[in-house]
């Protein structure tokens, strides 16, 4: 069992940062995979971030590129997410993901098997 707890969130202005933490805990491995979701109301739940398994390679999906920052730090087993020049069409509730059997990376949520409770973000225009 992983338990995944994720802080950050709240409410920003257009323009605005902030940064989100997840931290796991548990039976964790040396090997695994993590990363962010997001859920805007209303909408399906999609990708934004995700490193490979040493941090040195990001992935984000197009609309967050250039303003957003993932990082891993495998010690700690903690991913983090600076979010920067926010938006109201980032506004959605974040979820980190994990899986503990494999550090292939991933932007399907099908291949991760634990999931935080999630934390809001809202950006005012």
């Amino acid at each position: 069992q992983v338990w995944l707890v994720e802080s950050g969130g709240g409410l920003v202005q257009a323009g605005g940062s902030l940064k989100l933490s997840c931290t796991a805990s548990g039976d964790t491995f040396s090997s695994y995979r993590m990363g962010w979701f997001r859920q805007a109301p209303g909408k399906k739940r999609e990708f934004v971030a995700t490193t490979n398994w040493n941090g040195v390679d990001k992935f984000y999906t197009n609309s967050v590129k250039g303003r957003f920052d993932v990082s891993r730090d495998n010690a700690k087993n903690t991913l983090d997410l600076q979010m920067n020049d926010l938006k109201p069409e980032d506004t959605a509730v974040y979820y980190c993901a994990y899986n503990a059997y494999s550090n292939a990376v991933s932007r399907e949520e099908s291949d991760f098997d634990y999931w935080g409770r999630g934390t809001q973000v809202t950006v005012s225009s």
